[in-house]
């Protein structure tokens, strides 16, 4: 690149507010938090999100299975943890329906400095490192969820750790929501039928055509039980230019993470999850606020079956179940969790504990 170009790119980053303050749309980007845990088994019959936050599955009418672990790679300079996917059942007949699927999903209020919909509208860049077991072609596709509209380029992955850098232009057409639903969504394609493949795929353009989504040269990730895909560093920013990836603590990001996924679960010495009081004679109840803050909504609120894994503590009870017996009035902020025993004085305090292994409160407002 000559000098004057150099100039040229760097006066575009600056002119678009790419240097200085937070560039990084995406959220744990390099990995590092799994609340839910580091590797999940069997995955391909229902969609979710298993082990690295904010990184979801997709799937579609598949035969295969895949196992998702958080890695810890020692091989990529700056980064030490890494999303992994590895086939463990393959699926070599692809139906017209199926597909496999990696995706982040991103609310539209986070999303306004993109201009989407307007004559101002930016271009958007994403990058990110990948490698493999052998070398593959894969999509990744910018979606917007509001006006079911795709924009989606093929990317090489080797079994060497690449960067891949890809800029999708600015799309006139379409607004998002100014709210905290789905507007877009990046999804890496990695194994998918006919219906998605069947038209004729150009990189880098907006359209509305299913048929058209994925690339010609796409690859089936379920084609072989040998397949693995690495991916880290993954950064959404406004312009045309990729800046360094945009490391943020851990700390930043389990708090960033807590918006759509928090939990509690036991340790050994068991876990007091809130107090509270007695509010009549046959009802204690505990006002839980989020110990990591408002929830983008109101969450689901689950406790796995554990028998007497929930333990409601007080001067005149000592109460346990095997789940929690009343999670009521939840909200982005609070939930309120009941004991529901005739043996409560009013006024008296409790503790709720998870008194066993296995015993946990998940609290889930993904998108």
């Amino acid at each position: 690149m000559t000098k004057a170009a150099e100039l040229a790119k760097m006066g575009e980053v600056l002119t678009n507010s790419q240097i200085g303050g937070r560039r990084n749309i995406v959220i744990n980007g390099a990995m590092q938090v799994a609340q839910r845990g580091t590797s999940s088994t069997g995955l391909g019959a229902s969609d979710g999100y298993y082990t690295v936050d904010r990184f979801g599955l997709n799937f579609s009418s598949t035969g295969a299975r895949l196992t998702m672990t958080q890695d810890s790679p020692t091989d990529l300079s700056g980064f030490t943890k890494a999303l992994k996917l590895d086939c463990t059942t393959a699926d070599t007949s692809i139906g017209s329906a199926e597909y496999i699927q990696l995706h982040y999903r991103i609310e539209g209020q986070d999303l306004q400095q993109l201009k989407k919909g307007t004559s101002d509208a930016e271009k958007i860049t994403i990058s990110f490192y990948v490698k493999g077991n052998a070398s593959a072609t894969y999509t990744c596709e910018i979606e917007d969820v509001d006006n079911n509209r795709y924009n989606s380029q093929e990317f090489s992955v080797t079994t060497s750790w690449t960067k891949v850098t890809l800029t999708y232009n600015a799309d006139t057409t379409g607004v998002l929501d100014n709210d905290n639903g789905q507007s877009m969504a990046i999804n890496f394609w990695l194994h998918v039928g006919s219906n998605f493949t069947g038209g004729t795929h150009t990189d880098n353009v907006w359209h509305t055509t299913a048929n058209q989504r994925v690339g010609d040269n796409q690859t089936s990730f379920a084609d072989s039980t040998d397949r693995t895909f690495f991916i880290t560093g993954v950064q959404l920013e406004v312009g045309s230019q990729a800046t360094p990836f945009e490391h943020r603590s851990f700390g930043e990001e389990l708090n960033l993470c807590h918006r759509y996924y928090q939990q509690f679960a036991y340790d050994t010495h068991g876990f007091n999850v809130a107090n509270g009081g007695a509010n009549s004679a046959s009802q204690s109840t505990h006002i839980y606020t989020y110990y990591g803050g408002e929830m983008r909504a109101t969450p689901s609120v689950s406790t796995p079956s554990v028998s007497n894994g929930y333990r409601f503590l007080g001067p005149d009870q000592d109460n346990s179940h095997s789940t929690i017996p009343n999670i009521d009035n939840a909200g982005k902020a609070s939930v309120q969790f009941g004991n529901n025993q005739n043996t409560i004085t009013k006024g008296h305090p409790f503790r709720l504990l998870l008194a066993q292994s296995g015993a946990m409160i998940k609290f889930d407002a993904e998108l």
